[in-house]
């Protein structure tokens, strides 16, 4: 009777208390321990440890060794550190939350102010040059042969050449560009023009700017559940199994960063490390495989691949007209400040010349504004400062996007390169690696070659060749060795147990 309480009791004990008493036993086996070594220290009933060491394994980033019995050895090397509780995991979560909110709200004010402060100091700087043609112009008609009236002619006419020039330019832009136009149909789908067709929907101005300044998005922001899925087929495709090779294919993650991310899918998906007869370490996912449509809907070993990120989806010339016109407001500023500076205010006629005549006009129309100090910065200080923002914000994003890029590129090259490997490991040379697209070949392809042999090696250790041809040739026999042992193991998995078999209840009958 006393046997049967203690076993209630054991059974009893809530999860969150038999995790931490797990995760001290764990503590106290500095040189590592296996199962058993957590059920004599803590008394958890053996499936429960089971159960709970997976979640330890992830949260503290564990070692998996073999032994030669064919048990898992585990060992935290990095101490017991956690990665999701404690002050400075929680303190992070908390510090990536605010800027996640705080760069949303200044990002999407940055936009309105861009768009405003790009459209509205066009404008400005466009009606004061108004202005001033057709003063030039009223100047030129009027003028008279005495000498005050030629001096104000020879400004007159400077002005009305530098206007004319300006609205010019603003023709060019306005009219002739594509700033009012749709973008390019087939960039987004649409059928172009035609009879019985309708043109596709203009794309907002202010869209258009963002898509230059910001860029589109990411174009991998869905990844994670994509990857997810591509690693689930997989396994419910191999009778609830994978090997950490398959997984690096899957993924594109170095042997290390695969070990810790395989983790987070033995606690999530209710996997279980095992190890085979030949001490090969495989992952085991039976409740995967109790599905009621055992469809395969995996892609083989073929790893899906992250997409690079573009600039814009902007036209080429349409980037340029912004950048045309982002260049007429720095313009117009620089010449506004170098005349604030220079000239100052004109309290005399004689300080009217050609140069000076739209910075008189533009006087005149902000002389209620009184102070000269905010005349230089309304029209000099803060549109040369936008302009300059507006310039970097985009050159600064292109150099992160081709840091990323390159990333991306490295990424999937391991993929096709482990595949390779995984396919053929008794022999393979850098020349048979053959990226099959752009987003799989890094600018310095051959290095990226070598590295991927690098890092497989760390969990693999090749054995050199020399080839026919002189080149290094690699042979992993280990990891042959591995795929047989593997194949023995699903072989021996009857594949009957997973099935759900013949209904027993429903709830409406």
């Amino acid at each position: 009777m006393a046997h049967a309480e203690d076993q209630s009791t054991m059974k009893s004990i809530p999860d969150g208390v038999a995790y931490a008493l797990v995760v001290d036993a764990f503590r106290k086996r500095k040189d590592g321990a296996t199962i058993a070594d957590i059920v004599a220290s803590s008394a958890i009933p053996l499936e429960k440890v089971r159960e709970l060491a997976p979640a330890v394994s992830d949260e503290f980033g564990a070692r998996l060794r073999v032994t030669e019995s064919g048990e898992i050895l585990y060992s935290f090397p990095d101490g017991f550190k956690s990665r999701y509780h404690g002050f400075g995991p929680t303190m992070k979560r908390t510090l990536a939350m605010l800027k996640k909110g705080t760069a949303f709200v200044a990002k999407a004010l940055f936009k309105v102010w861009i768009v405003v402060m790009l459209v509205g100091y066009f404008a400005l700087f466009m009606g004061i040059a108004l202005v001033a043609l057709l003063a030039s112009v009223a100047v030129s008609a009027s003028g008279s042969s005495d000498s005050r009236s030629s001096s104000r002619r020879g400004g007159g006419l400077g002005g009305l050449y530098l206007a004319s020039r300006v609205f010019d330019l603003v023709i060019r832009i306005w009219f002739y560009s594509e700033l009012t136009k749709s973008f390019d149909n087939s960039r987004y789908g649409g059928r172009g023009f035609g009879r019985g067709q309708q043109a596709a929907p203009k794309r907002p101005l202010h869209h258009a700017v963002f898509s230059f300044v910001f860029g589109d998005g990411d174009p991998n922001a869905d990844w994670p559940i994509r990857e997810k899925k591509a690693v689930i087929a997989y396994i419910q495709a191999n009778r609830g199994v994978i090997s950490l090779p398959e997984f690096m294919v899957l993924t594109g993650l170095t042997p290390r960063e695969a070990e810790l991310a395989i983790m987070p899918y033995l606690t999530g998906y209710g996997g279980m490390p095992e190890a085979t007869e030949d001490g090969t370490v495989v992952y085991r996912f039976d409740d995967l495989l109790l599905r009621s449509d055992s469809k395969d809907r995996s892609t083989g070993l073929a790893a899906p691949i992250k997409r690079l990120k573009t600039f814009s989806s902007n036209t080429k010339k349409m980037n340029t007209w912004f950048a045309v016109l982002n260049g007429v407001n720095l313009l117009f500023g620089s010449y506004f400040l170098a005349c604030a500076i220079g000239v100052g205010p004109i309290t005399q006629q004689a300080q009217i010349t050609g140069s000076t005549y739209l910075y008189a006009v533009a006087l005149v129309l902000f002389s209620a504004l009184g102070n000269p100090v905010i005349f230089t910065l309304v029209l000099g200080i803060i549109p040369i400062l936008f302009a300059a923002l507006f310039y970097s914000v985009p050159l600064i994003r292109a150099f992160r996007e081709k840091t990323e890029n390159e990333r991306i590129k490295n990424e999937n090259l391991r993929k096709e390169a482990y595949k390779r490997l995984w396919d053929e490991p008794n022999k393979i040379s850098a020349k048979d690696i053959k990226p099959s697209a752009a987003e799989c070949t890094p600018s310095d392809l051959a290095k990226a070659k070598e590295r991927v042999f690098v890092e497989f090696g760390s969990y693999a250790m090749p054995e050199l060749l020399v080839g026919e041809k002189g080149d290094t040739e690699y042979s992993f026999p280990s990891l042959a060795e591995e795929k047989e042992a593997l194949a023995r193991y699903r072989g021996k998995i009857d594949s009957a147990k997973s099935e759900l078999g013949s209904t027993v209840f429903d709830s409406h009958q």
